[in-house]
């Protein structure tokens, strides 16, 4: 098993496998996971010492019978109407966990903007410009990658929206 976790490491995952390939700057924060911690994003900015402002969830929504990324600090909330909006839909609801663990192929707590398996349509909070760097996660629990906010945006193709609230 540690033959394969060192593999599986020098490797990289997906998101970190993507970075790479686009010659992004990035750098890769590890952490030991608590799986009783009530929070993956809070757990991931306690454990590096970041403020949650600057940590930010990938979440998967339905909009309107589409699935859709929405990136948001890890100290606030989703704001579903706002994602809705975004992306020019009218309804927004959180995806079933388990279909978006299949179409992004990463699990809960650990999916990342980055390297997905299926593209999604993509919003960043707006708030992510107001810092030089974000992190959000690396493809797996325990796991982040730092890295510019502009660079997350064009790596995802993605829409930069207020929709995250407090």
């Amino acid at each position: 098993m540690a033959k394969k976790a060192k593999k599986q490491q020098a490797a990289g995952t997906p998101a970190t496998v993507a970075l790479t390939a686009a010659g992004t700057a990035f750098t890769v924060r590890a952490y030991e996971h608590d799986p009783a911690h009530p929070s993956y994003g809070e757990e991931a900015a306690e454990a590096l010492g970041i403020s949650p402002d600057r940590v930010f969830k990938t979440l998967v929504a339905d909009v309107d019978g589409r699935l859709t990324v929405a990136v948001v600090p890890v100290a606030g909330q989703l704001d579903l109407k706002a994602l809705a909006a975004a992306v020019g839909g009218k309804r927004a609801a959180m995806a079933d966990p388990a279909l978006a663990e299949r179409t992004t192929g990463y699990v809960r707590g650990g999916i990342s903007p980055l390297g997905q398996r299926k593209r999604l349509p993509t919003v960043v909070d707006s708030s992510a410009q107001e810092h030089a760097t974000v992190c959000v996660s690396a493809g797996r629990r325990g796991l982040e990658v730092e890295l510019a906010p502009g660079d997350l945006a064009a790596l995802t193709d993605a829409v930069l929206a207020p929709i995250g609230r407090p």
